[in-house]
């Protein structure tokens, strides 16, 4: 039997989408508390609580970690997630209440769909109660968070394709997973690095081969060109005992992950951001095995993301 991203003890996934306006969320749940980290590297980042999840913070474990569509605006779905973890009686507790702790991130698809549509409180909290309630593996392709995603966008909307959400999970040993959950909606294109295809990126129109975005970027585009609208964004997650340091070095390893199978990755147009999740319900772990392996189940994830999602061009 296949393992998968919900097999991960002490996680829970859920989407919530609109398939009208094509934007969505995805909830990563950790009703128990999970050590949190966090590492950002893309140049045009949209997130929420990340600096808690930085060593010397008092904080360490979050309750949910949210992926969102609807760039800056999305970031109103953590309130329905914070709203749901409150009514269960998740939280830090102060003493005086209990605290929800729920980073998020957010990627740009206001360029599909309906821009005036975007994930909101009600969608956050939709997606814990799917969380809670739907059984079996995460659902891929273009749902949740990667409703609205696209990939290879340096020749502009006519030429780009269907991004996605994804999932890949690695079993280290009988008691100890790694996984990943990312929403891909790069401004590179997508590659497979065992062979160096082109899964899914730029198009040329109308023959609509692969331009490869490297190559485009070689020979110079005429009058200079503009993507303000990417960003991948994820979740890598681990049952393993690690610290507050350990995490954040797993969410930096998985960044190897990204950058091996989008090309190119980090740019100014995207705000590449990856947090980091251990639950601490199985045994310690080597850090460099567990970021290792990150980065592995990263890049599976991603490719996973595309090849499940729609394969029409994008408008």
């Amino acid at each position: 039997m296949s393992i998968s991203f919900n097999d991960i003890p002490g996680l829970q996934v859920g989407h919530a989408q609109d398939i009208e306006a094509v934007t969505g969320c995805t909830v990563v749940l950790c009703p128990a508390g999970a050590v949190g980290g966090v590492d950002q590297r893309g140049g045009a980042p949209g997130t929420r609580e990340t600096d808690l999840l930085r060593p010397m913070h008092l904080v360490e474990k979050v309750h949910a970690v949210l992926l969102t569509g609807g760039s800056a605006f999305g970031l109103a779905a953590a309130d329905g997630v914070v709203r749901w973890l409150e009514e269960n009686q998740i939280g830090y507790d102060t003493g005086i209440a209990r605290v929800p702790i729920v980073p998020a991130a957010v990627l740009f698809d206001l360029s599909v769909g309906r821009a005036d549509v975007r994930p909101d409180a009600a969608m956050g909290y939709a997606a814990c109660q799917n969380a809670v309630n739907e059984s079996g593996p995460p659902k891929m392709g273009s749902i949740g968070a990667g409703t609205g995603a696209r990939v290879g966008n340096i020749l502009g909307p006519a030429g780009r394709m269907n991004g996605g959400l994804g999932s890949a999970v690695i079993e280290l040993g009988e008691r100890l997973l790694v996984g990943a959950l990312f929403a891909v909606n790069c401004f590179g294109d997508v590659i497979d690095p065992a062979t160096g295809q082109i899964l899914a990126g730029a198009r040329k129109l109308p023959e609509q081969t692969f331009a490869d975005t490297m190559q485009v970027l070689k020979q110079g585009v005429a009058g200079g060109f503009s993507s303000p609208g990417n960003t991948v964004i994820g979740v890598v997650a681990t049952n393993a005992t690690l610290s507050k340091e350990m995490v954040n070095k797993v969410a930096q390893m998985a960044h190897d992950g990204l950058a091996r199978a989008i090309r190119p990755a980090h740019t100014m147009f995207d705000g590449d951001t990856i947090f980091a999740l251990a639950t601490e319900q199985g045994p310690a772990a080597e850090v460099n095995v567990i970021g290792a392996f990150a980065a592995e189940a990263t890049t599976q994830a991603i490719i996973n993301a595309v090849m499940a999602a729609s394969p029409s061009l994008s408008a």
